[in-house]
């Protein structure tokens, strides 16, 4: 039985996304995940049975060794920043928290090692580095691919519709596709079209001259004058009425608009790019979206995934909304703990990335210095989540692995078995083990 849950946990340490390592008290290695083999590109085959110094030449081995200084109980070690050289010569920082194992009788019989590449965490300036344009944040396969054809879309002018929940970053695909046009030398305009009535919004769109109304003490040129040889990013289009929709087709099919108050027409040359977090399909067939005005906006078709769906990159926004409000703030947080970084990643964001970008806001406000701990994170992201009851590390790392699985696949065992790979049965035990039942 005790082989089978060996096997059964080292199933589910695979799953993890970052590595992890067991060794004994001769420092041999005796466990090496999938993760570890990815971070530092040995094979688990020729890591197990080597002395640890050999696979994982951390930046601190020797006498500042972690599992040396944890095991002699000078030092625990959680979530430290040490630099990792791996096997093809790349240094990586990483962060390493180490413990050490007992048996029953309370003996220690060897030590685990918990890392995370964080090098990814330097995205943000690779990017700027390379165009920079494109201040979007993501190793989502998605995201990804739809940056990939960002220059395409920009080259061929069309208008675009930008799909997503409220929060999922819309605008910033925009001006990304804005700046790599050519019309990123004009200006991007944006206007939230669901924060004006309909006559605000008309006159702000299109402009007025004087005498047009009340207190039109002279002419204002709209937001498509000032958008003239740029781009207009028109958000939350869903929330246009349709007297609206009607100026508008004729702004997309005519290139012209009337200002209010005058029967001149006004020739404007702006690229549209409109979004929406609602699903205009349904609203064409609630007769609340004009058909031609939906197919001439979506020319080209960007759907975003929430934040729920690329839970991989909430640590990569995480830390860079850390260090925006360390820039912001003149703070130096170093980041988040594990435990608070465990439930970023458990928690359903129904805000998406505005939300998260809120909450690492609001941890500033609380967190002094050093880590982000949870009692530095908003109630609503600590009250739904089961109490954590603090175990061996690798029961610990089993934990964190049961609950992202269960959270990745919307609490259903079935699914969150087979993504495991291990039996229903195996799941329901081990959900009852660390108390998820």
């Amino acid at each position: 039985m005790a082989m089978r849950n060996d096997f059964e946990t080292s199933v589910i340490l695979d799953s993890l996304a970052y590595g992890v390592l067991a060794i004994d008290l001769d420092y041999n290695i005796t466990f090496f995940n999938r993760a570890a083999e990815r971070i530092t590109g040995v094979p688990r085959e020729q890591a197990v049975g080597r002395k640890c110094h050999e696979v994982m030449r951390f930046g601190i081995c020797g006498e500042a060794c972690a599992f040396a200084r944890t095991l002699e109980g000078r030092e625990c070690v959680i979530d430290k920043r040490v630099s990792l050289t791996v096997a093809d010569g790349e240094v990586l920082p990483v962060g390493l928290k180490a413990g050490v194992l007992y048996d029953q009788d309370g003996q220690a019989f060897g030590g685990v090692e918990t890392f995370r590449d964080l090098s990814a965490m330097e995205l943000p300036r690779r990017l700027a580095a390379t165009d920079s344009h494109y201040d979007i944040i993501s190793r989502d396969a998605g995201v990804l691919r739809i940056l990939q054809f960002v220059p395409d879309i920009a080259a061929s002018g069309s208008n675009v519709l930008i799909e997503g929940p409220s929060g999922s970053g819309k605008e910033l695909f925009a001006r990304a596709i804005h700046g790599a046009s050519e019309r990123a030398e004009g200006k991007f305009v944006a206007v939230n079209c669901g924060a004006l009535p309909d006559n605000l919004l008309e006159s702000e769109l299109f402009g007025y001259v004087k005498g047009a109304f009340t207190d039109a003490r002279r002419d204002k040129p709209g937001r498509f004058a000032a958008a003239n040889g740029g781009t207009i990013f028109l958000d939350e289009i869903g929330d246009v009425s349709p007297a609206v929709q009607v100026k508008l087709l004729r702004v997309i099919q005519e290139r012209e608009y009337e200002p209010l108050g005058t029967n001149h027409s006004v020739k404007v040359n702006a690229r549209i790019i409109a979004a929406t977090n609602k699903p205009l399909k349904d609203l064409m067939v609630a007769r609340k979206f004009r058909e031609d005005l939906y197919y001439r906006l979506n020319v080209v078709n960007l759907k975003l995934p929430s934040l729920a769906e690329r839970r991989e990159d909430i640590p990569l926004l995480a830390e860079h909304f850390v260090s925006v409000f360390n820039d912001r703030t003149s703070k130096t947080i170093t980041g988040f703990s594990d435990e608070a970084m465990r439930l970023l990643r458990e928690y359903s964001f129904p805000g998406n990335i505005r939300e998260l970008e809120n909450v690492v806001e609001y941890a500033f406000v609380i967190c002094k210095s050093g880590a982000i701990l949870p009692e530095h994170l908003p109630l609503s992201l600590r009250s739904p989540v089961v109490a954590f009851v603090a175990g061996s590390p690798l029961e610990d790392a089993e934990l964190v692995a049961l609950k992202a699985a269960l959270a990745a696949n919307d609490g259903k065992r079935g699914e969150t078995a087979r993504s495991l790979g291990v039996h229903k049965a195996t799941l329901w035990r081990k959900m009852r083990k660390h108390g998820l039942l």
